[in-house]
């Protein structure tokens, strides 16, 4: 059987805050119809990555609910210490929530924490 990960799938409940969110960390999204139900994009390293409506994962699956609590995490390494401040920063003057503000974490890295606009927790860190 020949198998490997290819998809990370977000449920989104506004399509255009979503998009403008993952644009402001560097994702490349080519201009797309916000009013379109799924939205996806390649990354560099060949891994898809992709937004769906709420209205689309009822018809996917109708007994469908949004969970509750997070139940898996999404971070974007930025290279250097200072360039998590910089995504940081970033993501707060764009009116986006920050959950906590960037700090020397006991595991060697420069950690801070942002929340997508469907209240995702993405991780933006770097090696000390």
């Amino acid at each position: 059987m020949d198998i490997k990960f290819d998809y990370i799938g977000i449920v989104s409940a506004n399509m255009a805050e979503s998009l403008r969110f993952y644009r402001l960390l560097g994702v490349d999204i080519a201009d797309a119809d916000v009013n379109d139900p799924h939205v996806e994009t390649t990354l560099p390293n060949g891994l898809r990555l992709a937004w769906d409506a709420l209205s689309m994962m009822k018809e996917i699956d109708p007994d469908w609910v949004e969970p509750a609590g997070q139940r898996m995490g999404l971070g974007f390494l930025c290279g250097a210490p200072d360039g998590v401040d910089e995504a940081y920063a970033k993501v707060i003057d764009a009116g986006l929530v920050g959950k906590r503000a960037p700090w020397d974490a006991f595991w060697g890295q420069r950690y801070a924490i942002v929340l997508d606009p469907d209240g995702n927790e993405v991780s933006l860190f770097a090696w000390l």
